[in-house]
Formats: structure tokens, sequence, C-alpha cells
């Protein structure tokens, strides 16, 4: 059959982020103290819950009340057939106003940029990072300028600007202090730092100068879409060399016992790199050699995917640890995940050309009689495992001018063979104008909240702002579990 070649865009994250260092430090050593209330600017239409501990029982309690009260619990299920033409958006909602979406779900505006301090636009920053700390009631956004700032994720009130991590910071929150947020020096350093983000004061969490095994590193970091085990314990970076970032090799560190577990050199640099949410696996990704899961002491491999393309790590609802991604060389474009436990290792000394890929479920198709997207994919809801979050944008239509079940939208697609799949809503970004407007929806560990972008039915390229995606408890069914993977050996838990 005749491969329908995708048009999706080519990764521009790296440049774009790059842009902005430069703005970054220059504001952070020029920039005037921000106020840290500007809520009568955009005060929400409702009235947080009182006397409640509930997470987000504000906006929570808004969405029951004008958008689910006699509601059917369910969400609406999503079958990859048949066509799902754009409608007309609705209007841009004031910041604070709940609203049905035509997918039957609770979507209110977080962030209004142009009366708050984040400049320019005010967005999630990647479908791969966590938006949400530890218990859900803190939102992270990302600023033009380079600048990192919290909303109260009740009321969606601004609360502040960060000091300390500016531009590819790569901030990660910490998995259960809600009030404690890692994040590196700009492009990367030899420190890891820990934020409490109540008086934004920060200390040295981890220190690898003089560590490594190459004396000329200079720079530690995942660029930019890696994230720590889930539970914060392990983390893999990439280490590099000079302003010229010369890719010297990989490393495992185990933040508990302030240890390093594994190096490995290499003279090819990737992507991106990761560790796999249970800590078992260092992922590296680049176009020059694929995508692979390493063993921390990087004795064995597994190879993943031949190619670097848009991804996300998460746990499968028996415990795995997975990876989804879409192979747009395929002849269907297909999205897939691989079972990273169940993959058989080789020695990591193996040519690369001889290893065969891992075994793949099929999700779905994208190359649907000449459609295609580009989808963005978030694997971050921990705590309800056996889900990943698709964003799709900049859809094209079919041959014969219809559009495909999953033009423009966010939705959960469960990670098993015929898997289900529920839509959680529509982005707005109906003209794609470059990777500041891209949606990247990410959830929260328990799948029900979701933040995306929109520049919501615009041509502008920054007039973005950050959106919430509220559902009700147990919204998303739970995935079909089964036995969880053997404890590894040497590995403390």
């Amino acid at each position: 059959m005749a491969n329908d070649s995708s048009a999706a865009h080519p990764p521009l994250r790296a440049r774009l982020r790059r842009a902005l260092v430069a703005a970054a430090l220059v504001g952070l050593s020029t920039a005037g103290a921000q106020p840290d209330d500007h809520s009568q600017h955009a005060r929400p239409p409702f009235t947080p819950g009182q006397g409640s501990s509930t997470p987000l029982q504000g906006v929570a309690a808004a969405c029951e009340a004008n958008v689910y009260a006699g509601q059917p619990l369910a969400l609406r299920t999503l079958l990859p057939q048949g066509n799902d033409a754009p409608q007309a958006a609705p209007p841009k909602p004031p910041k604070g106003t709940v609203f049905r979406d035509r997918a039957g779900t609770c979507i209110v505006r977080a962030t209004a940029h142009d009366v708050e301090p984040p400049p320019t636009f005010a967005r999630n920053d990647y479908s791969r990072r966590q938006p949400f700390n530890a218990d859900s009631s803190l939102i992270l956004v990302y600023s033009s300028g380079g600048y990192w700032h919290l909303y109260d994720a009740n009321t969606l009130r601004y609360l502040k600007r960060l000091d300390g991590p500016a531009g590819d910071a790569e901030p990660q929150w910490h998995a259960t202090d809600p009030n404690t947020l890692y994040y590196l020096p700009t492009n990367g350093g030899l420190k890891l730092y820990a934020l409490d983000i109540r008086d934004n004061q920060s200390r040295v969490a981890a220190d690898f100068s003089g560590r490594l095994p190459w004396p000329d590193a200079t720079h530690v970091w995942t660029k930019d879409e890696g994230s720590p085990s889930a539970d914060g314990r392990y983390w893999g970076f990439q280490a590099e060399a000079g302003n010229e970032f010369a890719i010297r090799g990989y490393v495992v560190y185990d933040l508990e016992a302030d240890r390093i577990v594994g190096t490995r050199a290499t003279s090819v640099r990737p992507d991106h790199v990761s560790m796999s949410p249970s800590g078992r696996w260092f992922t590296s990704s680049g176009d020059d050699e694929g995508t692979w899961a390493w063993s921390p002491d990087f004795r064995t491999k597994k190879k993943l995917h031949h190619k670097s393309e848009h991804s996300d790590l998460a746990i499968g609802a028996n415990g795995h640890d997975l990876y989804v991604s879409v192979d747009f060389q395929s002849a269907h474009g297909d999205v897939f995940f691989v079972d990273i436990d169940a993959c058989p290792s080789v020695p990591a000394s193996a040519p690369a050309a001889g290893v065969a890929e891992c075994p793949r479920t099929l999700l779905f198709p994208t190359y649907i009689d000449g459609a295609h997207a580009s989808l963005h994919f978030s694997g971050k809801a921990f705590a309800n495992p056996g889900w990943v979050v698709v964003s799709s944008y900049d859809t094209q239509r079919t041959r014969s001018g219809t559009w495909p079940w999953y033009t423009n939208k966010i939705f959960a697609v469960e990670l098993a063979p015929r898997p289900r799949m529920v839509t959680l809503g529509y982005h707005e970004v109906t003209r794609y104008a470059g990777y500041w407007t891209e949606p990247h929806a990410a959830p929260n560990r328990t799948l029900g909240r979701v933040m995306f972008n929109s520049n919501w039915d615009t041509t502008s390229t920054d007039d973005v702002d950050d959106y919430l995606i509220v559902l009700r408890d147990r919204a998303i069914p739970l995935a079909a579990r089964a036995a969880a993977p053997a404890a590894i050996a040497g590995r403390a838990r």
C-alpha cells in the first residue's frame, strides 16, 4: 500500500526555547519585582468552596453546578472512525468562566496574559512535563522572556513569578511534597536545585561537580523533554561540555541515595533523554540512532523506535513501563505503544544495526485517505495507569475533503489492544500558527484535570493562554489490570 507520508511539523521546541534564554537572563537581572496578586484583574465568577480540603474545590464546584448538573457521569466514547469536521469556535471565554465544551466536559480559561504578569503568552510548557504539583493545588505556567509562574489551581488566581528557574530550566515537581520544585540552571549545569515555592528560596539538591567520568563536562540535563521516575528518585541526564554542548555521555542518578548508578560514553548527541516512570529504564531518543531503553547500569538495551518522534513514557495498567509514540514512516502513520519491560534485552555492546525493534501494540492509524495530523502525547497520569492523553493539531483533510475522527482535539486513549477512547475537549487551535500555539495537553497524576494551550480561533502566534479541563471524579474508567512486573534485583524501593 502506498505510504501517505505525513506533513507533521519538525520539532521546533529546542530552537524556540533557546531564543528565549537571552531574554530570560537579561530579564532576571534587570526586571523589577513582580506583584504577587493580580486577581483583581480577572476575578473568577464563582466562589470557592468553604471549609473543604478537596483539591480544586473552587473550579470543581463551578463545573458541577454549571456544566455537569444532571448529566451522566461517563464521558463520551470516541470511536476511531467517521468524520469530525471543525465547528465554529465559541467566543474566547473570560478567565475563570466555566463552560460546557461540545465534548460535554467542563473547560475554564486559567490565565489572562494580557492583564497578568506573564507577558505575550502564558502557556502549559510541554505535554511531557507535569504542570500540577503533588496535590494538584498549583499550576506551573511558562511565559515569554523565559519566566516560570505559579497559579492557584483552585481559584485560578495568579500567585507569583518563581525565582531561580529560567528558560530551559526543566522544572519538575516533587512527587509528594506540593511545595518543592526541582530545576536545573538554564540549558543544564552541574547542580540540581530544589525550590521552596512558599518563600522562593532554593537549595542544592545534587551536585555533580567532580563526580562524572568526563572532566570537561559542564552540563547535565535531559535536553528539556525528560522526567525523573514517577517517585522522583531516579534521574537520567545527558552530560555535555562547554558552550558547544559537545556530548560526552549518559548518567543515571539516585537522588535518594545521592549516588550515580551508571554512566555510558557516547559520541552521538540525542534529541533528549529521560527516566521511565518506574526508574527501571533510561531512555535516549534521536533521529541518528533511534529511541532506546537502557538498564540504569547501561549493561543492556532495547530498541523502542527507529526514529525520534513526539512521544512519552507511561505506566501500564499492569505496572510496566510503556513507550507511546507515532511512526510517520509506517504505511498508516500508526500510533502505538511498546511494553518496555516485556521486550527482550540485548547487551549494550550489541551493534545497533542488528538489534530488532521491540514488539508494538497498535492504538490507531492516522493516515486515513491522505489525512494526517501532528500529535503530542502525555503519560503523566501516573496515579491512573493505563492511559495516555493525546492532543492532535494542524490536522489535514482527506483526499475527499472530509475531516478525520481525530481532528484537532484532546482525547484519552487506553494503552491496550483495541483501546477505549474518550474525548476530553476541543482546543480551538483552528489555525495553527507555529510552535507556541501547539496545545501540549498534559494531565495531573489522577487524570482528573488536563491543561492545554490555545490561541483560540485566531492566527496569532503568541496570543496564547492556558486552559483547564475539569473532569468529574472517576470519569476516566480504570484500565484493565494485570500482574505487575517482578521486583528488579538491586532496585531499592
